[in-house]
């Protein structure tokens, strides 16, 4: 592509060499929103749009690094890695769980750009980590599987870049498959692949183009919100340790009318598990209709019931559900912003394009810009030549 090609010659300009090249996806969720914290299930898959990094070793421990798409550069040693507050430290973290787990390092040099729309919720951030973690890997022969990369990913956003994000973008963007969504068990971590057969149909992303104001200090409001409710059920279920382990019978019999917000909220969890499950049933049945309308039960649950949407959001997935060819359609990530995440057939695909721009500045007064994905496989190799 001709991305990776500008990053080859960028790099061999600078560092006059032969790189490995990497492409390390963005990620979507179809389903399964705010159960990662409660112990429940995601059902995310790796995209289309990705991260692409070129990289070679150094004889010397520094690090250079170029960010092609901001023409910036970063210059550091493997023996002095600090935090910078810039973009490099999504680098130099990994690099800094590389060092922590005791493999040795070389100093090496790094070209990357990205066609991951910013701003849109799809993970640039996990795929950069993934790209980098997985190209030291290859170059410097450590032997990581994929699992503890994507860990390594988490901990150096989670303790380098200081963003406690679970783990679940990570996980998506290494160990995605193409025509595949990923049934991960935010408890064990243990997954499964389901299949999404993406003929004629494609997986589309509607920007709101608002931005993400109270996602972080409502996010922890609703964490608490369903911590409260494990704590009050414990009493009655001592075994029950998240909202995993929760039924609505166990809700509706101790919550519904004592503390109906709580039981709103939790309720909202344990039908949302059930979703994600009742939606691989139908992807295996290859069922996308079915499918569909579980992603509508989604955003009503998150909207009315979670109530992390924001009116955008809401009118978003109101005219998608008008539109003819359109199979499903719900907000995706924390809320309150962002994407929608829509299934339209590809016959209907510019037509909806039209009439959502349309109707979605008539309603707002805002545009939206919009991304058409296809699901493809986790970080890999391109270029497999190392100098």
């Amino acid at each position: 592509m001709e991305l990776l090609t500008q990053l080859t010659a960028s790099y061999q300009d600078a560092f006059h060499a032969t790189p490995v090249s990497v492409c390390s996806p963005g990620r979507v969720n179809l389903i399964g929103e705010h159960t990662d914290y409660n112990e429940g299930f995601v059902l995310p898959a790796a995209i289309d749009k990705a991260i692409y990094l070129a990289a070679g070793l150094r004889s010397d421990d520094a690090i250079h690094l170029i960010a092609h798409d901001l023409g910036e550069t970063y210059v550091g040693s493997i023996s002095d890695l600090s935090p910078t507050h810039t973009w490099a430290d999504y680098v130099l973290g990994v690099v800094a769980q590389l060092r922590l787990a005791g493999h040795k390092l070389s100093g090496f040099n790094c070209v990357f750009g990205g066609t991951i729309p910013i701003g849109a919720g799809l993970s640039s951030s996990a795929a950069l980590e993934n790209g980098v973690g997985f190209a030291l890997n290859e170059l410097c022969g450590l032997g990581i599987d994929r699992l503890n990369l994507l860990k390594m990913s988490q901990r150096a956003e989670n303790d380098f870049v200081g963003a406690k994000v679970g783990i679940m973008d990570m996980f998506a963007s290494m160990m995605g498959r193409a025509e595949h969504v990923i049934k991960l068990d935010c408890r064990s971590l243990e997954y499964t692949y389901a299949p999404f057969r993406m003929d004629g149909v494609r997986i589309v992303l509607c920007d709101s183009q608002v931005k993400h104001s109270l996602v972080v200090s409502e996010y922890n409001t609703r964490r608490a919100e369903c911590e409260s409710g494990v704590r009050f059920l414990k009493v009655f279920y001592p075994e029950i340790n998240s909202l995993r382990d929760v039924t609505m019978d166990m809700l509706d019999r101790h919550l519904r009318e004592t503390q109906p917000l709580i039981y709103r909220r939790c309720a909202y969890v344990v039908q949302e598990n059930q979703r994600l499950l009742d939606g691989v049933a139908a992807l295996e049945a290859n069922d996308l209709a079915t499918f569909g309308q579980l992603m509508y039960g989604s955003h009503e649950g998150l909207s009315n019931w979670y109530q992390v949407s924001c009116p955008e959001l809401d009118t978003l997935v109101d005219i998608a559900r008008r539109q003819p060819g359109v199979l499903g359609a719900r907000m995706m990530g924390g809320g309150f912003g962002g994407c929608t995440i829509n299934l339209v057939r590809e016959d209907g695909l510019d037509a909806f394009k039209t009439q959502l721009t349309k109707h979605y500045k008539a309603a707002t007064g805002k545009d939206t810009s919009i991304h058409v994905c296809k699901i493809e496989n986790g970080t890999h190799l391109i270029h497999p030549t190392i100098s």
